[in-house]
């Protein structure tokens, strides 16, 4: 009996030892889950308030939410004397080991929160990249870029190797230069050819004539003079007007005087004399 008291006021004792830090911690977590909260509603706030992507904001918001329950509830552990040195190195080699195995992810997620932080490229935008990747942006996630490729198929691209490749953003700007390459013969009026060409262009109400459409000569080609004709169009309106110019320059050149090379092949037979 004698131990059984000893024991029980030593325990007495520690709890009675213990009772402020416990008291300290309740009030501390408390305090700390209010605190969270505030600081979340302010997050939410500031990246509304500068158009962060709601995709990102929201990925930040939970990984920032669970990093700051756990210390606060770590920090609490610690103040009623709860061992947790033990615990944070588990966490520190999970974090490791889970690093280790998701490198590709995270390289994804590291390139999907700089493609919505700098926005290369935004959805509805038609792009191409070095890596091979080009189409219509449907949609923008963390780890992967959706696109819809002119063939109409779907392209989930990584997001990784799509922020460290060079993007060629077709729909950033409200105009784009259309450029064609036409063929003439080499005994063609130039000056001739020229006015021809842009009395097509300057006549289509959907090429912009500021600037100006401009035919120069490009290279001298193996059948014949390579014109490079560009003119400006509306975004919206680029691949209607590209093609139907294209179909309207070759009709041109085709019906007009204007001499187009001959492609035709040669072929010269050589007899040589039998000899006795």
């Amino acid at each position: 009996m004698n131990k059984i008291q000893l024991y029980a006021d030593q325990f007495t004792v520690k709890i009675l030892d213990l009772l402020p830090n416990f008291f300290l911690a309740i009030f501390v977590l408390l305090a700390g889950i209010w605190v969270i909260k505030r600081f979340v509603r302010f997050l939410h706030r500031h990246f509304h308030r500068n158009s962060i992507d709601i995709s990102l904001s929201e990925f930040l918001i939970s990984i920032i939410n669970v990093v700051l329950y756990v210390l606060l509830l770590i920090s609490c552990a610690s103040m009623i004397g709860i061992q947790t040195s033990s615990f944070v190195a588990v966490l520190g080699a999970a974090g490791l080991a889970v690093g280790l195995a998701l490198q590709g992810s995270l390289s994804n997620f590291a390139g999907g929160v700089l493609i919505l932080l700098f926005k290369p490229f935004r959805v509805g935008h038609n792009i191409s990249s070095s890596n091979n990747v080009s189409g219509l942006v449907l949609k923008i996630d963390i780890l992967y870029t959706t696109l819809k490729a002119g063939n109409g198929t779907t392209i989930y691209a990584p997001n990784g190797p799509l922020a460290n490749a060079v993007i060629n953003n077709v729909s950033d700007n409200e105009t784009r230069q259309a450029e064609y390459k036409l063929n003439v013969a080499y005994d063609t009026n130039i000056d001739h050819a020229r006015k021809a060409i842009l009395a097509i262009l300057e006549q289509d109400e959907l090429v912009l004539k500021d600037p100006k459409p401009a035919v120069l000569v490009g290279s001298l080609g193996e059948t014949g003079i390579v014109l490079i004709v560009r003119a400006w169009i509306e975004n919206a309106n680029f691949w209607k007007a590209y093609h139907a110019n294209y179909q309207k320059l070759i009709e041109t050149l085709s019906s007009s005087d204007i001499k187009l090379p001959n492609t035709t092949p040669q072929i010269n037979l050589i007899s040589n004399p039998v000899q006795n």
